[in-house]
């Protein structure tokens, strides 16, 4: 496994497995990295020749008053976990070669990075769009992957791809829990044992709001994720919701049902969510 730092280097060893006929699969990550980030590299390797990891903590998609500096860093434990995975190249560059301090260009998506996330984050989704697509055309892969958990980002970036045609595939991988039902995410680094325990709320509130969601009844289902919420030590709402899953907004007859939730634990701002089928009447 080889550490690339700058873009020319990782174009060059790409256009190398390009010559020998090898598909090239992208994980791109932030680092800080877990068994869900891993289980998308297990799978990239499974499906392609050349398997690219991306190691960098994006400023773009962090707000002025959210945890850039704090964000958890450990790359030779990163580096380690790939190599145990089996990667082909990290690409971990610096700042200053992804986004350059001249830069002049944001990639925004309209409508579906607006709300929810989008609203109580705003710039987040422009930051990851930017650097996704940044990547995607450095590396140009076969296939990209991301997961389930960041569910309102894969659908932004979803549409990146489709309405900038870039010609990938999005490989979208389950969310990985803990056993106690957790979703693994890096800013579980955050919290203490006590509060780990106390942020499985996020699940039980999902698990409770399903037979209202899955009967037709999303109001239902929103309230019965409150309830769960606030009924829980130490966990502060944000929001809890039915969505359509494509689009995130109100839920559709015939759509695909998305359950989303976040709340602070702690120090910790945390999301999940929960796809839903509903029932036939």
């Amino acid at each position: 496994m080889k550490i690339v730092r700058t873009t020319a280097e990782i174009r060059v060893l790409v256009a190398d497995a390009r010559r020998k006929n090898l598909s090239v699969g992208l994980v791109p990550t932030m680092g800080a990295l877990h068994d869900g980030h891993l289980s998308h590299v297990r799978r990239a390797r499974e499906e392609n020749g050349l398997v690219v990891v991306s190691i960098f903590v994006n400023p773009l998609q962090f707000g002025p008053s959210e945890d850039l500096d704090a964000y958890p860093r450990d790359e030779a434990g990163d580096t380690r976990l790939l190599a145990g995975e089996g990667a082909d190249l990290v690409f971990a560059p610096a700042t200053e070669e992804v986004h350059p301090h001249d830069r002049a260009t944001t990639v925004t998506v309209g409508g579906l990075s607006e709300v929810l996330e989008g609203a109580r984050r705003p710039g987040h989704f422009d930051g990851v769009c930017t650097v996704v697509a940044k990547l995607l055309n450095i590396v140009a892969p076969d296939r990209v992957y991301f997961g389930q958990k960041d569910a309102q980002q894969v659908a932004v970036l979803g549409r990146m791809v489709q309405d900038l045609g870039f010609p990938v595939e999005m490989v979208v991988g389950p969310i990985v829990r803990e056993s106690n039902g957790l979703a693994m995410s890096s800013r579980n680094a955050y919290l203490s044992s006590e509060e780990r325990k106390r942020a499985t709320a996020l699940f039980k509130a999902l698990q409770a709001g399903s037979p209202f969601a899955a009967a037709g009844d999303f109001a239902g289902a929103s309230n019965e994720m409150l309830r769960v919420l606030r009924s829980a030590t130490g966990v502060e709402p944000d929001y809890a919701t039915a969505v359509d899953a494509d689009s995130f907004g109100p839920p559709e007859p015939g759509g695909r049902i998305l359950l989303v939730v976040a709340a602070r634990v702690g120090p910790a701002r945390l999301i999940d969510n929960l796809l839903v089928e509903v029932e036939n009447t």
